[in-house]
């Protein structure tokens, strides 16, 4: 009976984290350029019961185990595209295949440099320096062009278009120039990028003789194309989250009663032996 209990609690633990999970993309199901996550399991300790002492049949040896419940394994995400949506708006852009726009974050790291993070969410606005930034305020990192003064950075929304590699071409009157670049950033794992909120990522990092190192370089892709007027939606489905949310609740329904049959033959066994 300990172990049905505690079979049944881990078996709860587990479920429980799935259904954090899909409440997370429910509730991230109009986030814009946001991938699923998923939450993976794992078996805990099985043994073989075909050993002196252990009432088994002779009949079924190769499949005589005892298992003592699941535990949570890794929390995947998946990568595949959503779909682009039109928006017609100049500053809205969209990945059409795999990799991350750039932006730049406020922090600064160990030698001064400005910590960088990773998003697929392309609604960006300008902000009062001409700046191109997402809902944060964080400014796309831009390639610019050598020889481009400050102010051919500065951008508004009428002033400027980007083609489908990225290339900046601003316009003023009825001259046109290429001022700089969108590049997009891919990693070769996309177990080297982590999550940390507000739809950004940054890479991972391990611990060198006292050093935090990225496990990975990013690389610029490109097989991707950057799309201007357009939206990545997330590639949430509904349908498939609520069916996973029955089935999970169901699990964790059916574990919680077996918490509470154990019980039960705890407390008739308790009151046999107290007669």
């Amino acid at each position: 009976m300990l172990r049905i209990l505690w079979s049944s609690r881990s078996a709860m633990s587990a479920q429980q984290d799935k259904l954090d999970s899909i409440s997370n993309n429910i509730a991230n199901a109009n986030t814009t350029g946001y991938k699923r996550i998923d939450v993976n399991f794992k078996d805990l300790v099985y043994e073989n019961l075909n050993r002196t002492g252990y009432p088994v049949s002779t009949a079924g040896q190769n499949s005589s185990y005892n298992g003592t419940g699941i535990r949570t394994g890794e929390w995947t995400r998946d990568n595949g595209q959503g779909n682009l949506t039109q928006t017609g708006k100049s500053t809205d852009l969209a990945i059409d295949g795999q990799g991350y726009f750039q932006v730049i974050l406020p922090e600064r790291n160990a030698d001064g440099t400005f910590k960088t993070a990773f998003s697929r969410g392309g609604n960006f606005s300008i902000d009062s320096q001409g700046d191109l930034v997402d809902s944060n305020g964080n400014r796309l990192t831009i390639d610019f062009n050598e020889n481009i003064t400050g102010e051919d950075r500065k951008l508004s929304e009428n002033n400027f278009t980007i083609d489908d590699k990225g290339r900046i071409i601003k316009t003023e009157g009825n001259n046109s120039v290429e001022v700089g670049k969108i590049n997009v950033y891919n990693v070769m794992s996309s177990d080297s990028i982590q999550s940390v909120g507000e739809n950004l990522y940054t890479l991972k990092t391990s611990n060198v003789n006292g050093v935090e190192v990225p496990v990975e370089r990013p690389f610029i892709s490109q097989d991707a194309n950057v799309m201007q007027g357009f939206s990545e939606l997330s590639n949430v489905d509904i349908a498939k989250e609520m069916t996973d949310m029955i089935i999970t609740q169901r699990a964790f329904e059916l574990s919680s009663k077996s918490m509470k049959t154990a019980d039960d033959m705890w407390g008739m066994a308790n009151n046999l032996r107290s007669r």
